[in-house]
C-alpha cells in the first residue's frame, strides 16, 4: 500500500480553485486518493431551488465499529486581488519552510496531513478492529445548505453510525498544540425594519423619522448584556454590522430604516429565547415612537459542549507529547460544521494554525505539517487498539 506525502497532497488539493460554491474536481480527486488506499467512497451533490449545488463526500474503510471519522471541507474562501500575493494562490510553493497558497491552514493541508495519516496507519494494520470514515464538503466556507447539514442527514437515514468525529479545523492561534475546540458559541443574524411616514423636514410633525427609533433600539441592544460567561464560554456578544436607511435627499424624512446584527452566544442562551428578548425590546421601543417593524432572523448554528471524555484527553495526550504543548479546551472562533456532526456523534476539533487563515499569502509551516500527521496517526493507533 502507497504511503501519501502530506505536503505533496497539501499542494495538489490546493491547486483546486475550489472557492465556494465551485468545487473544480477537488471532491473526485480526493475520493480517486482514498479508493486507492481502500475507501468505498460515496459523492454526495445536494441542491435545491434557492442555492448552489453542492459536492460532499462520505468515504468508509472498515464494516464495524467503532467508526472513527474525519471531518473536513475543500472550499476556500476568495483570494481577493491576486496581484497581493506573492504567488498564485492556487499554484502553491514552498519559501523559507512554509507551504503558501489558499487553503493552505484553512482547511486543504489538514485533509492531507490525515489522509497521510490513514495511509501509514494501514500500512501496519490493515485488519484492525472498527472503521475510518471521512466526511468533506464543499459548503463549510459558504451559506453550508448543501453540504455537512445535508450529509448527517443522509447519513442519519442510512443509519450510519459515527462513534467520534475529528473535525480538521485549524483551531491554534499561534503554535500547534495550543487548543482544541470541544464546543462553540452559537450565531444568531438578524435584519430590523423600522417603518415610519416620509415627509419634508421642515414639518418633522407631520411625518414619523423612523430613524429616531432605530437608533434607540441599537443602543438598547447594545447597553443590554446578556450574560458574564461561564468556565466554557466567554460573555455572549451581539455586534451591529449595518446600518442603512437609503435616503440620498438631505430635506427627506425617510419612510425605512433598517440595521443588521450578529449574536455569538454561549451555553446559557439558545436562539429561541433571544428572539424572544429581542422581539420585546423592539415591539415596545417601536410601540413609544409609534413606528411598525418588521424583523428577520437566520440562526446560524446553537451552541454547543462537548464534555471531554477519555477519547478527548487520549487526543490531548498525544498532542502533548508530540508537540511539548499541554493544550487547553476552547470553545472560542467561529462557527464550524461541528455544529451540525454534534447531533449525530462527539466531535473535537483540532487542526493547523489560524494566523494567516483567510489572509493573502495563507500558509502553513513544514514542521506543523508533519507533526499533525503524527499526532492523527497516533490518535488512529490509539483509538484502535
Amino acid at each position: 500500500m502507497a504511503i501519501i506525502n502530506e505536503l505533496q497532497l497539501s499542494k495538489d488539493l490546493i491547486r483546486f480553485p475550489s472557492v465556494t460554491p465551485r468545487d473544480a474536481g477537488a471532491i473526485k480527486f480526493l475520493s480517486t486518493k482514498l479508493r486507492k488506499l481502500g475507501f468505498n467512497c460515496k459523492i454526495l451533490e445536494f441542491r435545491d431551488k434557492k442555492s448552489k449545488p453542492i459536492k460532499n463526500l462520505y468515504a468508509r474503510i472498515g464494516k464495524k465499529g467503532p467508526n472513527l471519522c474525519y471531518a473536513g471541507h475543500t472550499d476556500v474562501v476568495p483570494p481577493g486581488n491576486i496581484k497581493d500575493w506573492t504567488i498564485n494562490p492556487f499554484r502553491p510553493s514552498v519559501k523559507r519552510n512554509f507551504l503558501i497558497g489558499r487553503g493552505a491552514n484553512d482547511m486543504k493541508s489538514s485533509i492531507a496531513c490525515f489522509v497521510a495519516a490513514v495511509s501509514k496507519f494501514l500500512q501496519k494494520n490493515q485488519k484492525f478492529n472498527g472503521s475510518i470514515s471521512f466526511l468533506i464538503t464543499g459548503d463549510e466556507e459558504g451559506y453550508a445548505i448543501n453540504g455537512t447539514k445535508k450529509v448527517v442527514e443522509y447519513l442519519k437515514k442510512r443509519k450510519e453510525k459515527i462513534d467520534f468525529c475529528i473535525v480538521g479545523e485549524p483551531t491554534n492561534p499561534n503554535i500547534l498544540g495550543e487548543m482544541i475546540k470541544i464546543g462553540r458559541r452559537g450565531s444568531l443574524s438578524g435584519k430590523i425594519e423600522i417603518t415610519g411616514t416620509q415627509g419634508h423636514i421642515a414639518y418633522p410633525h407631520l411625518s414619523n423619522n423612523p430613524i429616531n427609533a432605530l437608533v434607540a433600539i441599537c443602543k438598547k441592544l447594545k447597553e443590554k448584556k446578556l450574560d458574564k460567561g461561564n468556565k466554557n464560554f466567554q460573555p455572549s456578544n451581539l455586534e451591529f454590522t449595518s446600518i442603512n436607511v437609503d435616503n440620498k435627499a438631505h430635506n427627506v424624512i425617510p419612510a425605512r430604516a433598517r440595521a443588521q446584527f450578529n449574536i455569538r452566544y454561549n451555553n446559557i442562551h439558545n436562539s429561541k429565547s433571544l428572539k424572544k428578548k429581542i422581539n420585546i425590546l423592539v415591539k415596545n421601543i417601536s410601540k413609544k415612537y409609534k413606528c411598525s417593524y418588521k424583523i428577520n432572523y437566520i440562526v446560524n448554528g446553537e451552541s454547543f459542549l462537548t464534555k471531554p471524555e477519555k477519547t478527548i484527553f487520549m487526543a490531548k495526550k498525544i498532542i502533548k507529547k508530540i508537540t511539548g504543548i499541554n493544550p487547553k479546551f476552547s470553545t472560542t472562533g467561529g462557527t464550524s460544521d461541528a455544529r451540525f456532526i454534534r447531533k449525530i456523534s462527539p466531535c473535537l476539533e483540532f487542526g493547523l494554525v489560524n494566523k494567516t487563515m483567510h489572509k493573502i499569502d495563507e500558509c502553513v509551516s513544514l514542521k506543523d505539517l508533519k507533526n499533525l500527521t503524527k499526532i492523527y496517526q497516533t490518535i488512529l493507533e490509539d483509538y484502535f487498539k
